[in-house]
């Protein structure tokens, strides 16, 4: 590999490893530079947060969606896994063309298509449209890694946690404010003003973005970009999905159903051959080996997989509960509603993910993660047990902890082990992991409760008497929120098998391997 990804030193020609201290661009307390690093971290914010606002906006709203175009529950969940199907495939390419031509570049680059498919979306005249749009606009979930990665070479280390944890945190802003907000906007003027009305502050972010960044010091020039690798991970996930979303309909051993499960599974082939072959030369691809092969790297992705499909299952099995009628054993709440009671889910994310940032240098990343893995799986089996609304904003609210505590520690976890010129690499290939696992967890929910469907009479705007409606039945949500619960319960477990890397614990034994000397007494600083 050639040396070329390297910041070159002060004085010229020679390579210096990031970290070393005569690297120029490594931070520290003394030289890094405050009021850049949080003019940074503001604009990181913004674009964090008007992404999760336009993917979270539609939550409340796919009843009404599934009601104008006619689908049925595991058809409209293509409307939330559809554009995870793109940032599959985009995310690491998006981080290895920021290593090859800069993070501000790609970043400027893709928040301008965000803006136009945004734009497009809402106007689709149909399903079809939409969904095909939605898959354009995850072009916008690749921000995400090189966020992180040009926060992470702003600050010095022993900052880096507590930025993480408020970048981190705004994934819970973005959704208090897009659930209610996107909720409101829609049950006012429709679902479609959710989109015209998120236009201008994308387009306001891409242009401070292009105008106040920087671009990154760390440069591959020479790296390669894996399309081929990329591309069979895409359409490998695409038709698993799509079997997951037809699978009710068609019937599970339906030839078709059968057909695409087969064909997900059978450019699995090409994609592992790819990869091996590629891995061979010396090439970094989109499952890049060498760099899973370390224990920390490995443990982080499964962690975010499994924490990412639990949490996109819950999401559309709660919206559905939320709407569903009193009669079915819901709650018969409006758009509006369904909104305003996501905000349980949303404000402990904003208020645990900024707190884990304070408080995991001191106890670690890993009974940090395993905290929030049981509180979550403690949320959804208190949710399994709601008879009223009260008590489902409450096992919410425990679910929201939970996932905010699990995903601020766990990323810490990651983007302080690998070295700052890997940190594009392997935060694209840690959002194509979370990609993954949200892309399956909502076509698997809506499978589930079209698999469990029972006729309710119920009142219909129109008829003027009650006729038989199919909602799903209590035993899909049961079902949904135990698969839900044990993949957060495993994904805390999951993280007793990663080295530690923070914690005063860790810092001792650190100091005594290095220096070979008797561990200092009194208080140490919270990390290595």
């Amino acid at each position: 590999m050639s040396s070329s990804s390297e910041p070159l030193s002060s004085k010229g020609g020679t390579p210096t490893k990031p970290g070393h201290p005569h690297d120029p661009h490594a931070k520290t307390m003394e030289t890094f530079d405050s009021a850049y690093a949080y003019r940074i971290i503001l604009i990181m914010i913004g674009v964090v947060m008007i992404v999760m606002y336009v993917e979270g906006m539609l939550t409340p709203s796919l009843p009404q969606i599934m009601s104008e175009f006619g689908v049925g529950y595991s058809q409209v969940s293509l409307v939330l896994s559809a554009y995870l199907v793109t940032g599959v495939a985009l995310s690491p390419i998006a981080g290895k063309l920021g290593d090859v031509y800069g993070k501000k570049r790609v970043l400027t680059v893709i928040l301008a298509l965000y803006t136009a498919a945004v734009t497009v979306t809402g106007f689709s005249p149909s399903f079809e449209f939409m969904v095909i749009s939605r898959a354009v606009q995850g072009v916008g979930l690749t921000v995400f890694p090189l966020a992180l990665s040009l926060v992470r070479e702003e600050f010095p280390r022993e900052m880096v946690p507590r930025a993480q944890g408020i970048l981190s945190g705004m994934f819970g802003a973005g959704f208090a404010v897009s659930l209610p907000l996107g909720a409101f906007v829609s049950n006012t003027w429709g679902w479609r003003y959710t989109y015209h009305s998120a236009i201008p502050v994308v387009a306001i972010l891409t242009i401070l973005a292009f105008i106040y960044l920087r671009e990154s010091p760390y440069r591959k020039p020479d790296a390669y970009v894996d399309y081929r690798g990329a591309l069979f991970l895409a359409g490998s996930l695409a038709f698993f999905i799509l079997a997951l979303s037809q699978g009710p309909y068609w019937g599970w051993t339906a030839f078709d159903t059968l057909a695409l499960f087969a064909l997900g599974a059978a450019l699995l082939v090409p994609l592992l051959s790819v990869e091996l072959v590629q891995h061979r030369r010396g090439k970094e691809i989109i499952l890049d080996v060498k760099m899973l092969r370390q224990r920390n790297v490995l443990v982080a992705n499964l962690v975010i997989v499994i924490a990412g499909f639990g949490m996109f299952l819950a999401f559309q099995a709660m919206t559905f509960r939320l709407d569903e009628p009193i009669a079915a054993g819901g709650f018969a709440l409006d758009t509006f509603h369904i909104g305003l009671s996501f905000i349980a889910f949303a404000v402990p994310m904003l208020i645990f993910a900024p707190l884990a940032g304070l408080i995991v240098p001191r106890v670690g990343t890993k009974p940090l993660t395993l905290l929030g893995g049981v509180i979550g799986a403690i949320g959804f089996f208190l949710a399994i047990h709601t008879t009223t609304l009260d008590q489902l904003l409450a096992a919410m609210f425990v679910i929201g902890a939970g996932i905010a505590l699990l995903n601020s520690a766990v990323i810490n976890l990651l983007v302080l082990t690998v070295e700052p010129r890997e940190m594009g690499l392997a935060t694209a290939m840690n959002a194509t992991f979370r990609n993954m696992g949200s892309a399956v967890g909502a076509p698997l929910a809506g499978s589930i409760m079209s698999t469990y469907v029972a006729n309710v009479m119920t009142t219909v705007p129109g008829v003027p008497v009650p006729v038989p409606v199919p909602w799903p039945d209590s035993t899909a949500f049961m079902v949904a929120f135990v698969v839900a619960g044990a993949t957060m319960a495993f994904a805390g477990l999951v993280v007793l098998f990663a080295e530690e890397i923070l914690g005063k614990r860790t810092v001792r034994t650190a100091l005594a391997k290095d220096e070979k000397a008797p561990l200092p007494e009194g208080p140490l600083p919270a990390e290595a």
